[in-house]
C-alpha cells in the first residue's frame, strides 16, 4: 500500500472541508502533496462524515475511489444488521463476509464475534480494509485477498455468513432477479449453508422481493429497510432450519432515523387480511413508508390501524381520527374536489405553491404541475389520486 507522506497527510488535515475541484485547479502550487491521493481522502471524508460518523472521527482512516464509498453501508444500516444477528438464536463465535468492499458491515459485525473474515478480490480494498481495521482496534478480522466463491468452497465452517452480491447490470438498468447478481446466491445457497447455519444477504431494494422468497428455499426472514423513508436495502437470513412457504416468511419494514415503529407481516396474512375502500377521504390521509411500499403490506396496514384505503392501487388511506403511530407521513385534509375547473379554482385559491404527489393517476406530477400553474415547495400538499372510479386532488397539510 502507498505510504501517505506527512505533507500530505497536513494537506488533507488542513483542507478537508474544502471544496474537492476547487483544490484540483490548484495542484500545481503544492508540488510536495501527492494531490491525486490528497483529493481521494478529501473527498472520502467528506461523504463519510454523514454517512459512518464513527469512521470519518478516526482520523488514520484511508478511503477509496468514490465508487466504493458510493456503494458501502450507512452506520445506520450496518448497526441495524447487528441487531439482527444479535437478535437471533444460535452460537456467534465466528464470522466470515464473503464480499467485504469497504468493509464498513464487517467491521461492525464483527463486534458480536470473536472472530471474523473479510473477503474480497479487489486487493486494493483489501489493503485498504487490513489498514483500517488496524486504525479501528479490530485485530480479530482476518483480510483475505480471494474470489468469494472460491473461498467459500475451501473455507473452514463458520457460525454466520455475511453476502452482499453485486448487480451484474452496471448500467443503472433495473435488477429484478438474485440470479442478476453476482455471486448468484440462489446457486450458492446450499453450499452457503454446508458452510454456515445462519447466512445474512444483503440485496439491492430493486430486486423483486416475492421472487426472492421464491428463489431462496430457506429463507426465515426478510428485512426491507429504509433510512428516513428512501428505500436501502432488502436482508434476508437464510437458516438451516427454515422451512417456510414464501408466503410464511416473516418480512419486517423498517424506517430507520425516524421514530416510526416496524411493521412486520407475511403475504399469507396479507392476502387474508381485511381492507375496506373509502367513499370520500376523512379528516386525515396517511401515506405509508417507503419499506411498506416496498414490501406491499396494503391490507395488513389498513387492517392494524383500522384505516380505509382510497383504492385498490392508490396506497393512500383516510380515516376520521388521528392515527400518529402510523408508520408513514401524516396529513389533515383542508379539503378536496374533483377535477372541474371552477372546483379546482376554488380548492386552489390564493396557492402558487405546493408539493404535489401522483398515486394512481393518469398524468405525471410535471405535467399535473404544469395544468396547475404552480411551482414547487411550501405548506401547502396536493394528493392527485383515484378514490373509487373518481379522480380527485386533495389539499392537505402536513403533521
Amino acid at each position: 500500500m502507498q505510504i501517505m507522506a506527512e505533507k500530505t497527510r497536513n494537506f488533507i488535515r488542513g483542507h478537508r472541508t474544502d471544496d474537492v475541484r476547487a483544490l484540483a485547479l490548484q495542484a500545481a502550487k503544492y508540488p510536495e502533496v501527492d494531490m491525486s491521493l490528497a483529493l481521494t481522502q478529501i473527498s472520502g471524508w467528506q461523504i463519510l462524515r454523514n454517512k459512518v460518523p464513527t469512521w470519518a472521527a478516526c482520523e488514520a482512516i484511508l478511503y477509496p475511489p468514490h465508487l466504493s464509498l458510493e456503494q458501502c453501508s450507512s452506520e445506520l444500516t450496518a448497526r441495524y444488521k447487528v441487531s439482527i444477528i444479535e437478535n437471533r438464536k444460535g452460537i456467534r463465535d465466528t464470522l466470515a463476509d464473503l464480499t467485504g468492499g469497504f468493509g464498513i458491515d464487517c467491521a461492525f459485525l464483527s463486534s458480536l464475534f470473536r472472530q471474523a473474515d473479510y473477503v474480497e478480490r479487489q486487493e486494493m480494498l483489501c489493503d485498504i480494509a487490513r489498514h483500517n481495521f488496524s486504525a479501528l482496534g479490530l485485530t480479530h478480522v482476518d483480510v483475505h485477498h480471494a474470489d468469494s466463491v472460491e473461498y467459500l468452497e475451501g473455507m473452514t465452517p463458520v457460525d454466520w455468513i455475511f453476502i452482499d452480491p453485486a448487480r451484474r447490470d452496471g448500467h443503472g438498468g433495473k435488477v429484478i432477479a438474485i440470479a442478476d447478481c453476482e455471486p448468484d446466491v440462489s446457486a450458492l445457497e446450499e453450499l452457503l449453508l454446508t458452510k454456515s447455519r445462519q447466512v445474512l444477504v444483503k440485496l439491492s431494494p430493486m430486486l423483486d422481493l416475492r421472487q426472492a422468497l421464491h428463489d431462496l428455499r430457506h429463507v426465515a426472514e426478510a428485512y426491507i429497510v429504509s433510512v428516513a423513508n428512501e428505500c436501502k436495502e432488502m436482508l434476508l437470513v437464510l437458516s438451516k432450519e427454515a422451512d417456510l412457504q414464501p408466503d410464511e416468511v416473516p418480512i419486517h419494514c423498517v424506517n430507520l432515523g425516524t421514530a416510526q415503529l416496524p411493521l412486520m407481516f407475511t403475504r399469507q396474512g396479507e392476502q387474508e387480511a381485511v381492507c375496506h375502500y373509502a367513499d370520500t377521504p376523512c379528516a386525515y390521509l396517511y401515506e405509508p413508508n417507503a419499506s411498506i411500499l416496498k414490501a406491499g403490506a396494503f391490507r395488513t396496514l389498513a387492517s392494524i390501524y383500522n384505516m380505509v384505503k382510497l383504492h385498490p392501487n392508490s396506497h393512500l388511506y383516510t380515516s376520521g381520527i388521528l392515527l400518529p403511530d402510523f408508520p408513514g407521513r401524516i396529513f389533515h385534509i383542508e379539503g378536496w374536489c374533483g377535477f372541474g375547473k371552477k372546483e379546482v379554482k376554488d380548492l386552489l385559491d390564493g396557492v402558487k405553491q405546493a408539493n404535489l404527489t401522483i398515486r394512481n393517476f393518469p398524468a405525471s406530477v410535471g405535467e399535473l404541475r404544469k395544468r396547475l400553474k404552480l411551482t414547487e415547495g411550501g405548506d401547502v400538499y396536493l394528493f392527485a389520486t383515484t378514490i373509487g372510479e373518481r379522480k380527485i386532488l386533495i389539499r392537505c397539510r402536513k403533521l
